[in-house]
């Protein structure tokens, strides 16, 4: 009886494991296309906030935030939803600073950041982080936008 209980633990972590695999491709796949698609960023936002338990969750949240105040017309709803994705961001980076595809987000959006927001002070940082560590890029996805960013 206990080898079932077990068998069928591992069972379910293993469905889990391949949900959370998806999910996070799915969310890697629609980063780039948020920028340019108000209702998709609005819906990733939406989905991400009650997955922000987990550090990577939380950064692409917190990107999504700031990508998100380029959809919004008032200036100062705009500049307080920067701050509160720029908060959320670097909270997970603070949780796993040694996290690459976190260090990838945070320096998209700070190479896309208009610069009278102050928000550029990491980018060498990262991009030095990055040129070391691309090879522990968990997404090879990650790894070819990571290139680009880096040579950009």
């Amino acid at each position: 009886m206990r080898f079932i209980a077990f068998v069928l633990i591992l069972f379910c972590l293993q469905i889990k494991a391949q949900n959370t695999d998806k999910q996070i491709e799915l969310i890697r796949n629609n980063y780039t296309k948020a920028v340019n698609d108000k209702a998709l960023c609005a819906e990733m936002i939406k989905e991400l906030e009650t997955l922000k338990d987990n550090p990577i969750y939380l950064g692409y949240l917190g990107s999504l935030q700031i990508i998100w105040a380029k959809h919004i017309i008032n200036p100062f709803g705009k500049l307080k939803t920067f701050k509160k994705g720029k908060i959320n961001l670097e909270k997970a980076i603070l949780i796993e600073p040694y996290n690459t595809e976190l260090r990838f987000i945070r320096l998209t959006i700070q190479k896309n950041a208009p610069r009278f927001l102050n928000y550029h002070e990491n980018i060498k940082e990262d991009e030095t982080f990055l040129e070391k560590n691309i090879k522990k890029i968990p997404s090879s996805i990650l790894q070819n936008y990571t290139n680009a960013i880096i040579k950009n």
